[in-house]
């Protein structure tokens, strides 16, 4: 089964690889990620607080993930799917509600519940109080 997986993937978490084990668990993992310009334009000026090349290094060597893409806007996220023909996605739960961009080429979509309610906005949030506490 090929799965498909999309995100920033900014600072890598315990909450990414246990989603990304989940997929593995399935089939074979591809992973979409933000450039950075993109991120830029979603989060902000201060993100990524990774830069692309060094995010994609990340997720490729990890056991879990077989490769890894990139893509700059909702229409190349769209046609990355397209080109990989998933089986299904895997995506956190805090989507159910939430559009999800390219669904409509992906028969199943699996939603993965957070582990411990971790994001990377809550870590570099954390990490921003913790220097101005210093």
């Amino acid at each position: 089964m090929r799965i498909w997986v999309n995100g920033a993937f900014d600072v890598l978490h315990i909450g990414h690889l246990k989603l990304l084990q989940h997929a593995a668990n399935i089939g074979h993992v591809r992973v979409g990620i933000d450039t950075d310009d993109r991120i830029k334009k979603l989060k902000g000026f201060t993100r990524p607080f990774n830069c692309f090349n060094h995010r994609k290094e990340f997720l490729t060597s990890l056991r879990f993930v077989n490769d890894v893409v990139g893509f700059d806007s909702e229409e190349e996220l769209v046609e990355q799917i397209r080109l990989y023909q998933p089986d299904a996605m895997v995506i956190g739960s805090d989507y159910k509600d939430k559009r999800i961009v390219g669904s409509e080429f992906i028969p199943k979509i699996i939603y993965f519940d957070r582990v411990d309610n971790m994001s990377t906005t809550s870590i570099l949030e954390y990490e921003k109080d913790s220097s101005n506490n210093r």
